[in-house]
């Protein structure tokens, strides 16, 4: 009765060696195809940056009214104003390799400030809304909340609360359209976007 065991026992430590060795070449070709490919990178030169998306914030909608003594808001209010005259692009999902590969080497540092600038519009729109939302000025929040949308950010919450009003005011076509974009974003945060989408 013991030796089938034993010989279980046996095949089982073998199944797991072989398992560990085939992980192993996988994490050693990964790795160096990663170098290879970061080596091409580095060799391409620059290249015109003529397909690059602009983004630029549409304050028109904005609640710039509405608790316009916060300081907290004033501040997102002028950093906004202030960013619309800058280069802004949205490059999420895209590593520094890709941009190197796409654009050349000496874009990087450029398209690397392009894509700062797009963080903290996202970031900055993103904290108006929330702090009109916390002091129950909901329906004024929206503006902003659909100025995320527009520009293709990956925030969850916007797109959840976006959801919620639109269910509470009867709109489910709007919630349609969410999922819509969701579909179209370019980043890890889009199946987490849609599965909160679809819970609404």
């Amino acid at each position: 009765m013991k030796y089938p065991v034993f010989a279980s026992f046996i095949i089982f430590i073998l199944i797991v060696r072989h398992n560990i060795r085939r992980s192993r070449r996988i994490e050693e070709g990964s790795e160096k195809a990663f170098w290879e490919r970061e080596r091409k990178a580095n060799e391409v030169r620059r290249k015109p940056l003529d397909d690059l998306v602009y983004v630029k914030p549409d304050m028109s909608s904005f609640p710039t009214d509405v608790m316009a003594d916060d300081p907290e808001i004033t501040e997102c209010r002028e950093l906004i104003a202030q960013l619309a005259n800058e280069k802004i692009v949205n490059l999420t999902g895209y590593t520094n390799t890709d941009l190197k590969l796409k654009y050349g080497v000496a874009n990087l540092r450029l398209l690397t400030e392009y894509d700062d600038r797009y963080t903290l519009l996202v970031q900055t729109i993103q904290k108006w809304a929330d702090r009109l939302w916390e002091n129950e000025y909901t329906k004024e929040a929206i503006p902003l909340l659909e100025e995320q949308v527009r520009i293709h950010a990956d925030i969850t919450s916007a797109y959840r609360k976006l959801a919620v009003y639109y269910r509470d005011n009867n709109e489910p076509e709007k919630i349609e359209g969410l999922k819509k974009t969701a579909e179209t974003l370019n980043s890890s945060s889009k199946n987490v976007i849609l599965r909160s989408l679809n819970e609404i």
